[in-house]
């Protein structure tokens, strides 16, 4: 069944301006819009730097809402604050100067779209994968990549998978991996991580203002289980000669194992990611590329792990074939949604200086970004002192910067104390469809249904008749074979790696060489 992730779609315009080539319909930001706005008083923006607004909801929803709030409508005019469209900020918009000015005082148009997209394509991850433990083919990717983004209802994004990745389940992460019941699987060591897609409609293309590479990490199915399997434990990155630039260990051997008697393990999920990345960067070359990495939950993890490690085997770096001398740097950008923390300071600091930009979405009734480094974390005064001078093994810091949800502002969320239901992903994205900056009414902009909020949890008030964890494989797959019997049907077999990857790796662990080499 194909998921039911919806689109933006186009607003309602009091006069429809005319639409430059490069841009599409459903990311039309310079108009002026007519909403609904609760007549409550709150602290007006100014008009020329706040963003529009418009109501997702139908007539009965958004008199729920008013109802709930015992306040009266009133219609207000908003102008937007992006007069330029994203194929010429995009640089800005991906975090060039850290997100400066356009998380607040108002959230940027631009920057909301490209979250929410962006955290949708993590939602991919999970809305593809093969949970049942009944399953043969329980810990795969559900769908052909070829037909990966169709089956999602998300074939106009302009992208295509590029490839799938995998990590083998040997590891001291337990609760993370998910394994069939049944005697004979697809595999008994590996389970699907994520994908690289490429963007590669020319209309697309033409939005961004560049041919856009994403990878999208697989989190966690079910909530808190694996951070129990933390052990706080630092351990070397290993990926320069640098030993004091340190990450958690179960994020670092779910990146870096592998599984030589498993033809999907045979490489290492950051082996896979690296010759892939290289192999992209060969085949567009010349033309301007970004990097763009999501993830949510341990996902984010990996997000930010893999952006470093691309950043620090100099995958990102572009010479000129004129000048040798000369070369350019392929933007890195996470996009993390209730990450925990990875590395220790120095990992911090190494991001930084690498140039790798992450914009951390959390919301703060969520606890996974609180671990690991409870006890010593960036917010802590001593931090650098204390990892320089007696090397303490539990100090941790997060990269990038925040953006700091509450889902206590939406008037569509119920109250509640499931930890589940603050840490779920589409959670996350209806909070940014209505955050406008601190101290702003929450309102919500795009057409993106509050429906998928109860897709995998249980957050919607009552009155919204959503039913809760309503997203579901038809008949769990099942489907009637021609002589009556129902039967899950068998699927195509699994490309475990493209045949060129040995290739590509080698080629990464030799430029690699060359650098270190290098004076």
């Amino acid at each position: 069944m194909a998921s039911l992730l919806l689109s933006p779609n186009k607003t309602i315009n009091a006069t429809p301006p005319l639409l430059p080539q490069c841009l599409s319909p459903r990311h039309n930001l310079n108009k002026t819009k007519i909403l609904i706005f609760p007549s409550k008083p709150y602290t007006s923006p100014k008009p020329e730097t706040t963003t529009k607004c418009s109501s997702s909801l139908s007539s009965l929803s958004l008199k729920v809402q008013l109802d709930h709030e015992n306040i009266e409508p009133q219609t207000l005019v908003f102008h937007e604050d992006n007069h330029r469209p994203l194929h010429e900020i995009w640089k800005e918009i991906q975090g060039l100067n850290n997100w400066e000015g356009l998380l607040d005082p108002t959230l940027n148009s631009h920057l909301r779209q490209e979250i929410i997209r962006y955290g949708e394509f993590a939602q991919a991850c999970y809305d593809s994968f093969d949970f049942d433990p009944h399953s043969k083919y329980c810990g795969t990717c559900k769908y052909q990549g070829a037909h990966f983004f169709e089956n999602l209802d998300m074939a106009d994004r302009g992208y295509q998978i590029s490839r799938y990745l995998y990590a083998t389940s040997n590891i001291n992460l337990p609760n993370f991996f998910q394994k069939s019941k049944l005697g004979s699987v697809w595999s008994r060591h590996a389970n699907w991580m994520g994908f690289v897609a490429v963007a590669t409609d020319p209309d697309q293309i033409k939005r961004l203002g560049r041919r856009d590479i994403v990878i999208a990490w697989r989190g966690t199915v079910t909530y808190l289980e694996w951070i129990y399997d933390l052990k706080d434990i630092l351990h070397p990155a290993q990926f320069r000669n640098d030993p004091s630039i340190k990450i958690e260990s179960g994020f670092y051997d779910l990146y870096t194992k592998k599984e030589d008697e498993c033809r999907f393990c045979s490489f290492s999920a950051r082996e896979q990611l690296l010759a892939e990345v290289k192999r992209l960067r060969e085949l567009y070359q010349g033309e301007e590329i970004s990097i763009t990495i999501t993830g949510h939950s341990l996902g984010a993890a990996l997000a930010i792990l893999s952006a470093y490690d691309i950043a620090e085997m100099g995958l990102n770096i572009v010479h000129d074939g004129h000048h040798e001398l000369e070369s350019t740097k392929i933007p890195i950008t996470v996009y993390s949604f209730s990450g925990p923390r990875v590395g220790n300071l120095r990992f911090k600091e190494r991001c930084d200086e690498l140039g790798v930009k992450v914009l951390r979405v959390v919301n703060v009734h969520d606890k996974v970004p609180r671990v690991p480094g409870i006890i010593t974390n960036e917010k802590f005064r001593f931090q650098k002192y204390i990892e320089d001078t007696i090397a303490f093994p539990w100090s941790y810091a997060h990269v990038g910067v925040e953006l700091e949800l509450d889902h206590n502002q939406s008037p569509f969320l119920k109250p509640t104390n499931d930890f589940g239901c603050a840490h779920n992903l589409e959670a996350h994205l209806h909070l940014v469809d209505g955050y406008h900056g601190k101290g702003q009414k929450f309102c919500l902009v795009t057409k993106r249904d509050i429906a998928l909020v109860n897709k995998s949890c249980d957050f919607l008030r009552a009155e919204y008749g959503v039913p809760p964890h309503w997203r579901q494989d038809e008949n769990k797959g099942m489907v009637r074979s021609k002589d009556g019997r129902w039967v899950l049907p068998e699927r195509p077999r699994i490309e475990a790696h493209p045949p060129d990857t040995a290739h590509h790796l080698q080629q990464v662990l030799n430029m690699c060489s060359t650098q270190l080499e290098a004076p």
